[in-house]
């Protein structure tokens, strides 16, 4: 953090003082890469924390708005990650609630490097990401045992306008033909609550720590419902970023298959296929909604890079009215399957 420290924004201020948390001055520097928050680095005195305000309207070019309190779910949702999988959330020092302001721990980055990057650099280390899919097991493990936390995430409203409208539902409009799917998958996601769910399980919002063990970031989307979601959303990313890196495309492949293989076995809340096969069926609708929703990946900049996505994803999604394609040992290897099938060609 070589930028100057600078006066923090008038909520920033006004939330670190009623939090009790303003020893001394605060100064602080703005962050990058957010597009639904301000996140700030602090200093307050020899402590240094990362602060957040949820935006009422996303950075995103189309118009896409959701409420600020969201990030008072975030903070329930890091109490109860950290009791479930202990160190996998930064330190949560408060939330106030009518500011909107969330303040954590900070991490350096140079000890704590975002999994995005490693991964843009071709380092597809499969520990990490059986480490990922092992945390969120351990995390829809030990919600789904307490269903009274379902009264603290009543965020329908939230998850609809910040997951399911702009991902599925305006992806259905571009693609017209694929709308009764696209909106199955919507109500499917709907209709199986069974945990807490992150709602954005990217390697953006993921860092390493030095022991190897994945700190999640951003759960702004923290929802009671489809734990499948968090799945199927964290394996889109690692299929999408054989696009961005293609030299690591086998390693991507081997994380794919690690993830799920860590994952799988830490679902005692109902049959794993039965979960493993709604990751299934939505994996393909995500795909699609990166390149034709409203948030698009920035890496895949290029019609080149964006048509291979939709022939895939387009396929999958019309095989759902009939079955599944032949071949692959479960419903998660047929896609990974059709994915690098389509990238062979």
């Amino acid at each position: 953090m070589d930028e100057p420290l600078q006066a923090l924004p008038p909520a920033f201020q006004q939330a670190f003082e009623a939090m009790g948390l303003a020893s001394g001055p605060l100064r602080g520097r703005p962050l990058t890469g957010g597009v639904s928050s301000d996140i700030w680095a602090v200093e307050a005195g020899a402590q240094t924390y990362c602060a957040k305000r949820a935006l009422p309207k996303l950075r995103v070019a189309a118009d896409w708005r959701a409420p600020i309190e969201r990030n008072l779910y975030e903070a329930r949702y890091m109490a109860v990650a950290q009791s479930a999988a202990p160190g996998c959330v930064p330190a949560l020092h408060g939330q106030h609630a009518a500011l909107g302001v969330l303040v954590m721990g900070w991490l350096d980055p140079a000890t704590h490097p975002l999994w995005k990057q490693q991964l843009h650099e071709g380092r597809a280390a499969v520990p990490t990401a059986a480490a990922v899919g092992d945390t969120l097991g351990r995390i829809h493990a030990h919600a789904a045992a307490r269903p009274e936390l379902a009264a603290q995430f009543d965020t329908d409203a939230i998850f609809f306008d910040i997951r399911l409208e702009p991902y599925l539902l305006a992806t259905a409009e571009r693609h017209p033909d694929l709308a009764d799917v696209l909106r199955g998958l919507v109500a499917q996601t709907q209709a199986h609550k069974r945990s807490l769910v992150h709602g954005d399980v990217s390697p953006k919002n993921i860092l390493v720590s030095p022991s190897g063990r994945p700190v999640l970031l951003d759960a702004e989307c923290a929802w009671w419902g489809d734990p499948a979601f968090d799945l199927s959303f964290c394996l889109n990313h690692l299929l999408l970023k054989c696009l961005w890196t293609p030299t690591a495309r086998e390693g991507f492949g081997r994380c794919f298959d690690a993830l799920v293989a860590a994952y799988l076995p830490r679902v005692d809340w109902e049959s794993p296929i039965a979960l493993e096969s709604r990751a299934a069926a939505l994996l393909p609708g995500l795909l699609l909604a990166r390149v034709d929703g409203k948030s698009p990946v920035e890496y895949l900049s290029t019609e080149a890079q964006r048509e291979p996505v939709r022939r895939c994803a387009r396929r999958l999604l019309q095989a759902q009215r009939g079955r599944w394609p032949d071949g692959a040992s479960s419903p998660l290897a047929a896609v990974r399957a059709a994915w690098f099938d389509e990238l062979s060609r």
